[in-house]
C-alpha cells in the first residue's frame, strides 16, 4: 500500500554508524571481527562521516526528463548538504544494461549508504540490487517499477517511490479522445517492453482508446528514443494514412513522431500526446503540435526517493512501503503563459 511522501531526518543512522559501533565491539573481543574503512573510494579524508553517501543512479542522461532528475537532486543536496552527500551517475542510453549494473556494484564496491534507482530494465537490475541490499546499503526503486515477480524470486524487497504510471497514460489518452471521434484510427509508440513503466503506459493508453470506440491499429516500442520514434511514425503513417492521432509513452518519443507528421506534410492532421513534460515538448504544446503529456514531476521524483531512503537509513523500524507520487495532466490550458 502506498503511504505519504517521506521527509528526511536531520541526522539519520547510516552505515558509517554500524560500522564504528561494529569495530568499537570488535575491541573487547579476542578475533572474529572484520573492518571496513569509512574514508570514500576517491580518498577524501575529509568527507563527513556523519552524512550518509547517497548514489543516484539514473537512465540516459541524454533524455532531458533524466538530465532534469538529476539537477533536482542536486539542487536538493546542495539546501541539505548537512544531511548527505550525493552522487550522480547516468547511462549513454536507455539499452545500456550492463553499465547501470556495473554502475550498481561500483557504487556498492565505494562504501555508499544509499542507492536510488531509476532502473533501465524491470528485471535485469533486480539481482545486482539484492546483493547491494545484502552488503547493508539502503535501495529505493524510483521511475520504473522493478519486477514483482523477480523480487520474489530473488527474496528481496525494495520500495517503489514514483507514479501509477497506467492511471497518468489513461488521463492522457482520456484527454486525446475528447478530440477524437468514435471509429477513429491511431497508433501508439511504446516505451520499452521490458520495462514496467512502459508496459503500464500502453496499458493505460489502450484502456482509454477502449473506453473512447477508438482502433489503435499499430502500435510499436520506439525504445524511449526520438531517432527510432520518427522512423516508426513516419512508417505507421505510411501503412495508415487514416491515422488521427500518436500516442507516444514519452516525451522524447513524441518529438519524433512531430518531426515525422511534419515530414509527411500532416501537421495540424495528426495529433500527437506524450508523457514525461520536457521542456521542449512544452514549446510544442504552445504551439498546438503536442496536445497534452503527463508531468511525473521529474525534478523531484528523484528528491521523493532521496527523501524515502533517509528516512529509512534512519529508522530502527526500516519499512518498505511504497510510496505514491504525482502525476498531472498538462495541456495548453494547464501550462503558465
Amino acid at each position: 500500500m502506498a503511504r505519504p511522501l517521506a521527509r528526511p531526518l536531520a541526522r539519520p543512522f547510516t552505515r558509517r554508524h554500524a560500522i564504528s559501533i561494529a569495530m568499537a565491539a570488535c575491541l573487547s573481543l579476542p578475533i572474529g571481527c572484520g573492518s571496513r574503512s569509512s574514508t570514500p573510494a576517491d580518498g577524501n579524508a575529509d568527507a563527513d562521516p556523519d552524512r550518509p553517501r547517497v548514489a543516484l543512479i539514473m537512465k540516459s542522461l541524454a533524455n532531458e526528463f533524466f538530465s532534469t532528475m538529476e539537477r533536482g537532486a542536486q539542487e536538493h543536496q546542495s539546501q541539505h548538504s548537512d544531511q548527505y552527500e550525493l552522487i550522480t551517475n547516468g547511462i549513454k542510453d536507455e539499452s545500456d544494461l550492463g553499465r547501470q549494473v556495473a554502475l550498481v556494484d561500483e557504487m556498492v564496491a565505494s562504501g555508499v549508504d544509499v542507492i536510488v534507482i531509476a532502473p533501465a530494465d524491470s528485471k535485469a537490475l533486480v539481482p545486482a540490487l539484492r546483493k547491494a541490499k545484502k552488503a547493508g546499503v539502503v535501495v529505493v526503486n524510483i521511475d520504473n517499477r522493478l519486477d514483482k515477480s523477480v523480487l520474489e524470486q530473488e527474496n528481496v524487497s525494495i520500495p517503489f517511490v514514483g507514479p501509477d504510471n497506467r492511471s497518468g497514460a489513461k488521463t492522457v489518452g482520456d484527454h486525446l479522445a475528447k478530440s477524437l471521434s468514435q471509429g477513429d484510427k491511431v497508433g501508439v509508440l511504446e516505451g520499452k517492453t521490458t520495462a514496467f513503466n512502459g508496459i503500464e503506459r500502453r496499458l493505460g493508453f489502450e484502456a482509454a482508446m477502449k473506453d473512447a470506440g477508438i482502433e489503435i491499429v499499430a502500435s510499436q516500442s520506439a525504445d524511449w528514443e526520438t531517432n527510432k520514434a520518427n522512423t516508426i511514425t513516419a512508417s505507421m503513417i505510411s501503412e495508415h494514412p487514416e491515422i488521427k492521432a500518436i500516442l507516444a509513452a514519452n516525451d522524447s518519443m513524441a518529438l519524433g513522431a512531430v518531426a515525422a507528421i511534419k515530414a509527411a506534410g500532416k501537421t495540424g492532421q495528426i495529433l500527437v500526446v506524450g508523457f514525461d513534460n520536457i521542456g521542449a515538448v512544452g514549446e510544442l504544446i504552445r504551439e498546438g503540435k503536442v496536445l497534452a503529456t503527463a508531468d511525473q514531476h521529474g525534478d523531484q521524483l528523484a528528491v521523493f526517493g532521496i527523501e524515502t531512503a533517509l528516512q529509512i537509513l534512519g529508522s530502527t523500524d526500516s519499512t518498505t512501503d511504497d510510496v505514491q507520487t504525482p502525476v498531472d495532466l498538462i495541456t495548453a490550458d494547464t501550462l503558465a503563459p
